[in-house]
């Protein structure tokens, strides 16, 4: 039997709250199902390893996390450091030499949730977002810092191979879940070079996939679609600046960001790919015991699916539902009263029941 080596940073803020329930899921699954095993180990590289050692993370940190078959993260960032350095001195570094250049985001309306669009909408698409290149890059630079004339670039790197393989990991990804079309997110006519480039490579790959339906939309009417007539949309394909938009924008429409995951995926299986929620660290609720669990269990889900275990990942969503769809135990942020600990209580005995053993 196979048994998944899981790599877990719990981050700062409600990320040790939330990931704390994520792991009785996942004990859970183990207890009940006997083909399912895991090693977890833990790494404390946070806001309170960068005050004492001045780094995110050690400077062999890539290496002792390459050996796993995942990395299970919670969230970083306290206003102790700028923004930017848990960001690009551990997610993109983690991101980047891990070639996870896939993000991986389902908008779905769970349910038992509430959208806050005007009518009712069947909300269940996936936005596949490029996240190793495009606009998240350090290329550029300032001069004249405090001048007038201070100016500053930053550049935008878009490559054929790179456009290529999020492109075809998006329309194989259709094929195998039987969706009938993509929708490739662009601004084209006005961003002339890179996104040019994007939308040549694209098409090209879509001329590969004659059963699947190819469309595009420039950003700005894709935002509007959104939020007029989600219903229209199976699988939206979208370079790293535009795809990070679009997808708290889709799941502001389905619920919120408390119960929205992600993936950061290596599709060769070369190196771990890493499953988070996207709400961030939180720190104004932070010990407060109030913080949804949904997100990051959502994600370990998630990571089961990757793993090929998906008959897990349904079981775990389903529960997840369960307790929306009951309505007894929610926190604040989705209209309830119930403590991190009771939902992520809750869902395991939703979990415990579904799969015959309570």
């Amino acid at each position: 039997m196979n048994v998944y080596k899981i790599a877990v940073l719990p981050g700062d803020g409600i990320g040790p709250e939330v990931m704390k329930e994520a792991l009785k899921v996942l004990k859970a699954l183990s207890n009940i199902d006997s083909t399912f095993a895991y090693e977890i180990t833990a790494f404390h590289w946070n806001t309170d390893h960068y005050v004492k050692h001045g780094l995110m993370m050690p400077e062999n940190g890539l290496k002792q996390l390459e050996p796993f078959d995942s990395i299970l993260f919670g969230a970083v960032g306290d206003s102790r450091v700028s923004e930017h350095i848990p960001i690009w001195e551990l997610i993109m570094p983690i991101r980047k030499k891990f070639q996870q250049y896939i993000n991986f985001r389902p908008i779905k309306l769970l349910r038992g949730l509430e959208t806050p669009l005007k009518q009712e909408k069947d909300i269940d698409f996936v936005i596949i977002r490029e996240n190793a290149e495009g606009e998240y890059s350090t290329a550029g630079g300032k001069m004249y810092q405090g001048e007038s004339r201070e100016l500053a670039v930053q550049n935008t790197i878009m490559t054929r191979e790179g456009i290529s393989r999020v492109a075809t990991y998006a329309f194989q990804y259709a094929r195998e879940y039987q969706l009938h079309k993509v929708t490739n997110a662009t601004k084209s006519n006005a961003i002339i070079h890179t996104m040019s480039l994007w939308d040549e490579v694209v098409e090209e790959i879509a001329n590969d996939f004659d059963e699947i339906s190819y469309e595009k939309y420039y950003v700005d009417a894709i935002a509007a679609l959104f939020v007029e007539r989600p219903e229209d949309l199976q699988l939206v394909l979208a370079s790293n600046l535009f795809g990070d938009i679009l997808s708290d924008l889709g799941s502001a429409i389905a619920g919120g960001l408390g119960v929205a995951p992600s993936a950061n995926i290596n599709p060769n299986g070369d190196f771990p790919s890493m499953f988070e929620p996207v709400h961030g660290s939180a720190p104004d609720i932070a010990g407060q015991g109030v913080a949804n669990p949904i997100a990051q269990i959502w994600s370990l889900a998630l990571m089961l699916q990757h793993f090929g275990r998906s008959d897990l990942h349904d079981h775990v969503l389903s529960s997840i539902e369960d307790v929306l769809v009951e309505k007894k135990l929610l926190t604040p942020d989705i209209g309830g009263s119930a403590t991190t600990e009771q939902v992520g209580d809750t869902i395991v005995n939703k979990l415990q029941k579904r799969m015959g053993l309570a």
